[in-house]
């Protein structure tokens, strides 16, 4: 897929050495994009630089500091997470910087949501109910109040991100699966995805795009595309094992990420199904 044709521009990016972010920053640079990636340690500065950005280290929980330095720049991508109980300060910390720098300028603000929100549903769009399981239940919130508060502001709402031999689907290859299998996720290869958040940065701003494929197995046929008799743990071991996470892995959800489409995006990698068919490697 050819990169998205928009300005050049200085963007801050976080979360560059994660899953995701680490896929953003390709996609950023192969635009041709400056990037300064804010990172905890040196060691993380080094993969960032070696990828290509310009490395800060600095305290994404210090809203003043973030502001300062969105001022120095065109743009912005919030793509890191806090981990576990830490996530909604830091996605807190990030709206409020990105409010106090960006408000009433025409600089964009990428942040990351996530389409768990909605809960299940067979046909889950951006004006879907809010109907989110414990683990993601501050989510909405905070995104309303981004959206809302004039900066121009677009947030991706990835499905399960898979791809380059990591995610979700890595952390589950080995079984049991959760659930009984019958219920379908939402997915998106994370290149593809990363392309997504590349091309938001030229979207008008106070909207949400749900970061779909349109690809939505059942977890029986991910099993299946992993070995021929997979083994599922059933629901309540499930919410036993995995507790909240669990929860948001029963979920049914089904979705086509139609509104994305409206900025040019077109995903093109191999379903998930295919790509555990084929071997699931790092690369692939």
């Amino acid at each position: 897929m050819a990169p998205p044709v928009v300005a050049t521009m200085k963007i801050i990016l976080t979360g560059g050495t994660g899953f995701v972010g680490s896929a953003v920053l390709d996609h950023l640079v192969d635009a041709g994009h400056q990037v300064t990636a804010i990172v905890r340690s040196q060691s993380s500065s080094l993969a960032v630089e070696k990828a290509g950005a310009v490395a800060v280290i600095g305290d994404l929980f210090d809203a003043d500091w973030v502001a300062s330095e969105l001022r120095n720049h065109d743009g912005a991508i919030h793509a890191a997470a806090g981990g576990d109980e830490k996530d909604a300060s830091l996605n807190d910390a990030m709206i409020d910087a990105a409010i106090a720098a960006f408000a009433g300028t025409t600089k964009p603000f990428v942040h990351t949501g996530g389409i768990w929100a909605y809960g299940s549903g067979s046909n889950i769009t951006e004006t879907s109910p809010v109907s989110s399981p414990a683990l993601t239940a501050w989510r909405p919130a905070g995104e309303q109040r981004l959206l809302e508060s004039g900066v121009r502001a677009s947030v991706v709402q990835p499905g399960i991100v898979y791809g380059r031999g990591a995610g979700i689907p890595a952390m589950i290859a080995d079984g049991p699966l959760p659930g009984t299998g019958d219920q379908h996720w939402t997915t998106v290869h994370v290149d593809d995805l990363a392309d997504l958040y590349v091309r938001a940065l030229d979207a008008p701003g106070g909207q949400a795009y749900i970061g779909a494929s349109g690809q939505n197995p059942t977890v029986r046929e991910i099993g299946e595309a992993l070995t021929e008799q997979p083994d599922f743990a059933g629901d309540d071991a499930t919410l036993a094992k995995l507790g909240g996470f669990g929860e948001a892995l029963l979920l049914d959800q089904q979705a086509s990420g139609t509104k994305a489409r409206l900025l040019d995006w077109a995903p093109s990698h191999r379903s998930l199904v295919e790509e555990l068919e084929a071997g699931y490697q790092v690369g692939s």
